[in-house]
């Protein structure tokens, strides 16, 4: 997998949980015939990333499918070794790992044999983790490839680790200023990846009730990411909005809103900071549907 793989722009969705694998195999092959490189999807409380991916991989030919993330706590790294292993032999070149996410529930030691990584703060844990991803002994063919990797990296010593250990780094949930530090850190070498969301919709009121709640919700319960906005200033942004929601200049820093071309604009900017690829994240109303209509009508602009 090279980075021109992916294209200039992919999808980024959590929609295809709320939906039969049939719908997501006509929505993921509708995707790739509209001209998107990439595919990428979360892992909350739907289906297993591992199942999601060859889903995914299946149902399509060419297109780059990318975990972003693929959490560790929710599986050991001898586990992730064996997944990857297998989706890199069984789709040469088309599947990409992403790895974040907080191992909280498990303790450092030892299991049947093989280290596993340590519990603790997020740096020293992942490059733990990785350590024993790359420990774990292969009993069947291996790819002649290299393995690609990215890392769910937002602070500096994340991205120093992305850069260090992994093809790069996956930012979520940033605005243009983070895509150019996050380059100049990584240097010229590191892929980088980075979700964008947006919302297609010209009524300004109307597009920004939905980025509010879209950004109101991460600011509040997920801390690594307010303290990756207050590094950029936003700090008083978080919550110095309506109904002590975030502002204006937060949501629209995080969330591209308004026609198509708007978007595309938003998708020049981090391009121009130094991301080889940005995936969009489309938000509207409801955020279990699939927003089929809008990728159709958005791929003219930005591809």
């Amino acid at each position: 997998m090279e980075r021109e793989d992916l294209g200039r722009v992919g999808i980024w969705t959590f929609a295809f949980d709320g939906q039969p694998a049939t719908r997501v195999r006509e929505a993921a092959a509708e995707i790739e015939e509209l001209g998107y490189g990439a595919i990428w999807f979360g892992e909350a409380f739907g289906r297993d990333s591992v199942g999601q991916a060859w889903l995914l991989l299946e149902a399509t030919r060419r297109t780059v499918v990318a975990a972003g993330i693929a959490n560790v706590a929710f599986r050991d790294p001898i586990a992730m070794a064996g997944a990857e292993r297998t989706l890199g032999e069984a789709f040469p070149g088309r599947y990409l790992l992403g790895l974040g996410g907080q191992r909280v529930d498990a303790e450092s030691g030892e299991m049947d044999g093989y280290a596993m990584p340590p519990v603790g703060r997020p740096v020293s844990m992942m490059r733990g983790y990785l350590d024993a991803m790359d420990a774990v002994p292969a009993h069947g063919p291996v790819p002649a490839v290299p393995r690609r990797r990215v890392l769910a990296a937002l602070g500096p010593r994340m991205l120093e680790l992305a850069a260090e250990r992994s093809w790069g780094a996956h930012p979520y949930f940033v605005p243009v200023e983070h895509t150019a530090r996050a380059r100049k850190i990584m240097g010229p070498d590191a892929f980088l990846g980075v979700e964008q969301a947006v919302v297609l919709d010209t009524d300004l009121e109307r597009a920004r009730e939905v980025a509010r709640a879209h950004v109101g919700m991460y600011v509040q319960a997920a801390p690594h990411q307010r303290a990756n906005v207050e590094r950029f200033g936003y700090g008083e942004d978080a919550s110095g909005g309506p109904g002590g929601g975030p502002t204006d200049r937060l949501v629209d820093a995080i969330v591209a809103h308004g026609d198509a071309e708007t978007i595309a604009a938003r998708v020049r900017e981090h391009l121009a900071a130094g991301a080889d690829h940005v995936c969009l994240q489309m938000l509207t109303a409801d955020p279990a549907a699939l927003p089929l209509e809008r990728w159709r009508e958005l791929a003219p602009a930005v591809l």
